[in-house]
């Protein structure tokens, strides 16, 4: 999954970004209003947060242009604790959430994943695909109970099919999920990872699309 922060604060934006990438996603900054709403614009992101109190362009203002322009990107909103008209003016510009400042980190991430899992149809922290369960809380998924083992990338690839069970997802949104926007994209390695994750998981869920890509599937017997 992949997230956009928008925050001028530089040790702030440096420590979500950090926790963040902790929890397993690709993460872009930007510092002020202009770089965020071109990224958001430009971008494929599965989430963006965003600080209110921005300098070139305010974040009600860059809420805004993207709604305009019909980029319903999921949006947290970063608001002074005592600025409720912010809040008010953020949900109504298009926010999907809020978190006042000062605030944890820790209430930043659950956010983010539910705003993540909500856009994607699911209720539940853990999305179930047959016998194999990802727990988006702790970044970790299991087949038949059985822990699985993966690399950072082998786990995001499998956590953007999990989100979209049951979609054909092609290679190129794939790569656009995976990577930051300064990494060097290659969508022929996304095969080398599907090969990989088939193999440790053992089970035959990921479906070969010819000419469109991937689709992780339970069997019709099973969630």
């Amino acid at each position: 999954m992949r997230i956009l922060i928008v925050e001028d604060d530089i040790n702030l934006n440096r420590q979500l970004a950090e926790a963040l990438k902790e929890a397993g996603y690709v993460v872009d900054t930007a510092f002020d209003g202009e770089e965020g709403h071109f990224l958001g614009d430009t971008e494929p992101y599965d989430a963006i947060i965003l600080d209110i109190g921005l300098p070139e362009m305010d974040g009600i203002t860059v809420l805004e242009k993207w709604r305009g322009a019909g980029r319903a990107t999921p949006v947290l909103i970063l608001t002074a604790r005592d600025r409720w008209s912010d809040k008010v003016a953020g949900i109504d510009a298009g926010a999907d959430d809020y978190v006042a400042k000062p605030f944890h980190v820790e209430e930043v991430l659950a956010r983010i994943r539910a705003l993540i899992r909500r856009a994607a149809g699911h209720a539940s922290s853990e999305i179930v695909c047959g016998p194999v369960r990802l727990d988006t809380k702790s970044s970790k998924a299991t087949v038949d109970g059985k822990p699985l083992k993966l690399t950072s990338h082998e786990y995001r690839l499998l956590a953007y099919l999990m989100h979209h069970k049951g979609e054909v997802v092609s290679r190129t949104e794939l790569v656009e999920h995976m990577y930051d926007q300064d990494f060097d994209r290659d969508s022929n390695t996304i095969e080398v990872f599907v090969g990989r994750l088939r193999k440790k998981m053992g089970v035959d869920l990921i479906e070969t699309v010819r000419g469109l890509g991937y689709r992780i599937q339970a069997p019709t017997n099973a969630n």
